[in-house]
């Protein structure tokens, strides 16, 4: 049986110069997957590109639908934010096209399972974990296995006649629905400001002298309308992303701290991700008990680590879901956003679960809340701490 590799496919430097790493130094034949998560490139174009790259078979899935479903939505639920910054876009997408990948493999009786991470990202946990929890296939990674540098590749891929568009000429891209992550090139100097032609999602220049609003609607933590607008769950983030990132709202800048120990300056693209979360978290604190949000944040924050970390096939994530779900069935309600300027903040929000009262939340005449009864209360809080004070004094 000749050797078969299968490999994730973008049609990027990364992965078409792995093509022909797989078959000229590992002689082997090569199947590429490319999965669609709303990346926006040309598909036909990325199938030409694995044809004349001399690909046995390529298969592309579209895998959009699921990938709001089973991956956005519940990072949504979970409000995750790594290290309080980043969406998880790309890493969310990981285990979703490892697991498709998987498929094909299977389908084609592949001998290896074959990637184009590097030995410094995240990416290659994220892949190697998920492919070894449904696989006993080896997996084969030529640009960590092989120590190359991007400077080695592009020569490489020079040499071979594929052809690398400029931007990634210029800096290392991943693109989907939730996101875009761009990095390397003179992002490496952390003190340097990116340029302008970074961005694409988000503009940057001449931003409306009015502030826009989105109102957005939840029902049991997802989001279901925009605008007062019923969309499906993908027209819905395009939507966001369109408007967000023309008011300048959803460009991250930070330090990062990558699994395996470097830290890495990211710059992301985030607009649609930037506000579901925010109005999310805003909603949950509105219905929750404040014993309910302080707990849910530590949850979160182990979630978005798991995710982040390439463990997303850990039965504790399965676990943590099923805690976050429980909680999401009184996160229902509308948020009203203000984006202005690059800027965003929470302006109103209404719901049929609030915990909020105005009747008793209210200064004004008419409140119910009893001031009186307070003062037996503010006496035993802090009777601990001031007779711990007391003795100091004493002392």
């Amino acid at each position: 049986m000749p050797k078969k590799a299968i490999l994730a496919f973008s049609g990027g430097l990364d992965t078409s110069v792995v093509v022909k790493y797989l078959q000229e130094k590992y002689n082997m034949d090569v199947v590429t997957v490319t999965v669609d998560v709303g990346q926006g490139d040309d598909q036909k174009k990325i199938a030409a590109k694995a044809k004349k790259l001399g690909v046995k078979k390529h298969y592309n899935i579209d895998a959009k639908k699921e990938f709001v479903s089973d991956f956005i939505f519940p990072s949504i639920k979970a409000n995750s934010l790594y290290q309080k910054k980043y969406c998880l876009a790309t890493a969310l997408t990981r285990p979703l096209i490892a697991k498709k990948v998987l498929e094909i493999a299977k389908k084609e009786k592949v001998t290896a399972l074959a990637h184009g991470c590097s030995g410094k990202g995240n990416d290659q946990v994220r892949f190697d974990v998920t492919f070894s929890s449904g696989s006993n296939l080896p997996i084969i990674a030529p640009i960590r296995d092989l120590n190359l540098d991007r400077k080695t590749e592009l020569k490489f891929a020079k040499k071979h006649g594929i052809k690398i568009d400029s931007v990634a000429k210029k800096f290392s891209i991943d693109q989907n629905l939730w996101g875009r992550a761009i990095e390397g090139g003179v992002l490496e100097d952390a003190y340097k400001e990116p340029p302008s032609d970074v961005f694409i999602w988000v503009k940057t220049k001449n931003l409306a002298a009015n502030p826009s609003y989105l109102e957005i609607q939840f029902e049991k933590g997802v989001p279901v309308a925009v605008d007062g607008k019923k969309l499906n769950p993908i027209a819905l983030i395009e939507y966001i992303n369109k408007k967000a990132g023309a008011a300048g709202v959803g460009i991250v800048d930070h330090i990062e701290d990558r699994v395996i120990g470097i830290k890495s300056r990211e710059v992301y693209e985030t607009p649609a991700a930037t506000c579901l979360i925010e109005a999310h978290s805003d909603l949950e604190k509105m219905v929750h008990t404040k014993h309910e949000n302080k707990f849910k944040s530590l949850i979160d924050d182990e979630w978005s680590w798991l995710v982040y970390s390439g463990l997303w096939e850990d039965p504790l994530r399965k676990d943590l879901d099923a805690f976050i779900d429980q909680t999401q069935k009184r996160v229902s309600g509308t948020v009203k956003l203000k984006l202005y300027k690059g800027s965003l903040r929470v302006v109103g929000r209404k719901s049929k679960y609030s915990l909020y009262s105005y009747k008793v939340a209210t200064y004004g005449k008419g409140s119910t809340f009893d001031q009186k009864l307070a003062k037996g209360f503010v006496e035993l809080w802090g009777m601990q701490s001031t007779e711990a004070n007391k003795l100091q004094r004493k002392r």
